[in-house]
């Protein structure tokens, strides 16, 4: 049959109408998630069944019957089967390369008296070199069922330590972080002696005779850290690199298997930071890093205009915090700097570990350099330090706005300052965990009156108007976002008491604290935080609605899937069938 110019031109407009028809308009997506409860936690469009997303980005989210148009010949498409879908969960305060460190050490967070940690040593040292250095995380005194015997305000004598590894040095590390407590031949090789002294900001325990007894309380534990520093620098640069890319691969397998797509790591050095730098140029960083400087002020001043990077190595990499130098140490250890004592240890209001003059310094740099301020402050008087060191530096650089520097943990907080977070502008950066970690003993840290008015108080942060972000704090805590999120909205410990339960968070409210919030307390809320067309495609699958099921339903929700940048990076499905 013969065809005419107008009958060619009128078929050619069929078919591509036809296509239209098909397609109108849509390119097709990379991945396709259909037939589950989507929280975008986007205003305008809040729930929605379905989502498409091509290359990193999210291209539509919908219904199942809108999104159904983007499935083309080679999209990937998860049906959902009712799942909850949840912006990528971004954990707003860790230790990206201790939590890499800790899982190749001996985990001690389980062991239930001091004898079984003597017992895990003993094991270690069976299989040891000579002088090899053995290291554990995780204790935690007041989580003992028995007190050692004999003990020193609780905490054991180094003897029995000392006797089952006389030659290799012991270095096990406070689950704070804050403490550490050593053998004789780490003693010895730290330079711990009867007659030395105690550095400043820290405490070596002595026994009545002035013998340390082991335990080294915050920067006391520096020695024997540099001691165990000076061991690993014998080897060689290969060596050493190749441990660290262990700890970074270690890190985010453990990230993205509990739904993080975005870990806010608390600090690091210069040098770790050009060896995250390199990863990032490879293609070589699995979970994206926000990462603080952790320097003294004199090193920052030399090179923190050289390090700021934002979105480095295709959104995996962004340098733009100092932090977390402690300015106080932890309420475990008696560290947290309090404006009254102890209660059970009056003698003492805890420490000023990091010289308010570098917080200070730090400062001035951090406005200078367009950085943010992320800063421990745990008791009381540190946070009301930080407040006014903060203040001090808004109020010399009017023409600075939207600073969004944080205080991190504030476990403690004077009534007179709550009001200063949403004032000032700055972010409450907690841990919901803590509350219920912390819960059986802290009372006896503060008493009940000034643990019910001043601690914890995340309830009162939010009803304040101020930022609150959350998060883990790992290796301190496990990473797990299901357990932080069911401690933030129930307070419930171990035994089933609940620690102060006016304090407790909505579910929105901890979801919140999870994403969008964090999310903003990095400058990302524009790519970040809200499953909304244009941002990333970040994105957590749970196998259980966390925002509706029982409270107790909770903990036994599980992550499907994690996906970061529209690439699934962690497959949970076989195991939640």
């Amino acid at each position: 049959m013969k065809m005419n110019f107008a009958s060619i031109a009128l078929l050619c407009f069929l078919v591509v109408m036809g296509a239209c028809k098909k397609e109108p308009g849509h390119k097709s997506a990379d991945l396709v998630l259909l037939h589950g409860k989507i929280l975008t936690l986007d205003a305008e469009n809040p729930e929605v069944e379905a989502l498409a997303a091509k290359g990193e980005t999210i291209l539509a989210i919908g219904s199942d019957q809108d999104i159904q148009s983007y499935v083309g010949n080679d999209t990937s498409v998860i049906d959902l089967n009712g799942m909850l879908v949840i912006p990528g969960l971004i954990d707003g305060h860790g230790h990206y390369m201790s939590l890499g460190e800790s899982l190749m050490g001996i985990d001690l967070r389980h062991a239930q008296t001091w004898q079984e940690i003597v017992g895990m040593v003993e094991k270690e040292v069976q299989k040891a070199k000579p002088g090899e250095w053995i290291v554990g995380r995780g204790w935690h005194q007041d989580k003992w069922i028995s007190p050692p015997n004999p003990n020193i305000e609780g905490l054991p004598i180094h003897h029995n330590l000392s006797e089952i590894s006389p030659d290799n040095p012991v270095l096990l590390i406070h689950v704070s972080g804050h403490g550490a407590f050593v053998n004789a031949r780490a003693l010895d090789m730290a330079g711990y002696y009867p007659n030395t002294l105690d550095p400043i900001g820290g405490e070596i325990v002595r026994d009545k005779e002035g013998n340390p007894t082991g335990m080294l309380r915050e920067t006391a534990q520096d020695g024997a850290r540099e001691a165990l520093a000076r061991y690993k620098a014998r080897r060689s640069m290969d060596e050493i690199e190749a441990e660290l890319r262990d700890h970074v691969r270690l890190a985010a397998e453990e990230a993205i298997a509990n739904g993080i797509t975005t870990f806010h790591d608390m600090g690091e050095s210069f040098e770790t930071i050009d060896l995250l730098k390199r990863m990032a140029e490879e293609g070589n960083l699995p979970v994206r890093l926000c990462v603080a400087i952790q320097e003294p002020a004199r090193i920052l001043e030399e090179k923190m205009a050289m390090y700021r990077m934002v979105g480095y190595g295709d959104g995996y990499l962004t340098v733009r915090a100092i932090g977390e130098k402690v300015l106080d140490g932890a309420l475990g250890t008696h560290g947290g700097w309090l404006l009254e004592p102890y209660s059970d240890k009056p003698e003492s209001t805890g420490f000023n570990v990091t010289p308010i003059e570098d917080i200070q310094r730090s400062a001035e740099l951090a406005i200078q350099h367009d950085y943010q301020m992320e800063i421990q402050g745990i008791g009381d008087r540190a946070c009301r330090e930080l407040l006014d060191i903060y203040e001090d530096q808004f109020a010399k650089n009017p023409d600075k706005k939207d600073l969004r520097w944080r205080i991190e943990h504030c476990q403690v907080i004077h009534p007179d300052d709550l009001p200063r977070f949403k004032q000032l502008g700055v972010i409450a950066s907690v841990r919901g965990v803590f509350a219920t970690s912390d819960g059986p003993w802290v009372v006896k840290r503060l008493g009940e009156g000034r643990t019910r008015e001043r601690g914890y108080l995340y309830q009162t942060l939010f009803q304040s108007g101020a930022v609150v972000i959350n998060g883990t704090d790992p290796p301190v805590e496990d990473i797990d976002p299901i357990v932080n999120f069911y401690c933030s909205v129930t307070r419930k410990t171990a035994d089933g008491a609940v620690f102060f339960p006016e304090q407790r968070m909505t579910r929105q409210q901890a979801l919140e604290s999870y994403t969008i919030n964090p999310a903003y307390a990095a400058f990302e809320e524009g790519i970040k935080g809200t499953l909304t067309s244009g941002k990333l495609a970040d994105i957590t699958v749970l196998s259980k609605d966390i925002m509706t099921i029982p409270e107790d339903e909770i903990l036994s929700t599980e992550v499907v899937y994690t996906i970061i940048g529209g690439k699934i990076k962690f497959d949970g499905s076989m195991r939640s069938k």
